[in-house]
């Protein structure tokens, strides 16, 4: 239902998930396992409280007047398309208030939504997590495709992007596999506002072993500053924005 979904957790001034200091919700569900994960708890949709829209309107509305001067609010998850019909009635109430919204996706379930879906939503962070078909699915358990028609349907929706990439050694710092993402992004225009290099980290290992999870990159170290310097400019050399 619209007026019902199941929330992980919200988050007061995050600074890492959109422009400015902003107001989060996790939703809870998704149909990914990636690798890297580093929210299990939040793949199983039940694992969430439920709440009402009128509910998580609550945590915005006393931030209101705060968030419009220093950032907005950001719907994450989990994959927020996962619960389209409740994070899209969020999005038209804080719009409502005046309130700048983004929304943090893989984009793979875009096609259940309807181009509307999209009116409220100021900015998409899209997380495209390899470049090549069989080791994206290897990394996520889905397909790669979805996730690039979804760029192209942003750019004809005038959407901006910010693209987010994580950098994991042994899986996603492959010269010519981020040589094709970064020609890919380089397509979708002055949509793109920007690229985040995220580095792997083992920050959410112990949730794994808390939920009894195979966690098969236990042994895999964050990325070295030269690495990250090379992704980096990998995609700047594009003419992209990088951080």
């Amino acid at each position: 239902m619209n007026d019902c979904g199941y929330l992980h957790s919200v988050e007061s001034g995050a600074a890492a998930d959109g422009p400015g200091v902003r107001l989060v919700f996790f939703l809870s569900g998704c149909q990914f396992r990636c690798l890297y994960c580093h929210n299990p708890d939040t793949w199983k949709l039940h694992h969430g409280r439920p709440v009402t829209v009128d509910q998580a309107m609550a945590e915005v509305e006393p931030l209101a007047g705060f968030l419009r001067l220093t950032g907005g609010v950001t719907i994450s998850g989990g994959e927020p398309l996962m619960q389209a019909a409740f994070a899209g009635a969020l999005f038209r109430r804080c719009r409502a208030l005046g309130l700048h919204t983004a929304l943090d996706t893989q984009g793979f379930l875009h096609a259940d939504v309807s181009d509307d879906w999209f009116d409220p939503v100021d900015l998409v962070l899209l997380d495209i997590k390899h470049s090549d078909p069989a080791r994206y699915q290897a990394l996520t358990g889905q397909p790669l495709q979805p996730t690039l028609d979804f760029a192209r349907r942003l750019v004809r929706l005038g959407k901006k992007m910010w693209i987010r990439y994580v950098l994991v050694p042994g899986w996603t710092d492959d010269v010519a596999d981020v040589e094709r993402l970064a020609d890919f992004v380089a397509t979708l225009g002055d949509a793109v506002e920007r690229v985040d290099i995220l580095p792997f980290h083992q920050l959410g290992a112990h949730k794994w072993a808390e939920l009894g999870l195979d966690y098969r990159l236990a042994d895999t170290c964050p990325p070295s500053p030269a690495l990250l310097a090379r992704v980096q400019r990998q995609f700047a050399d594009r003419g992209l924005t990088v951080y």
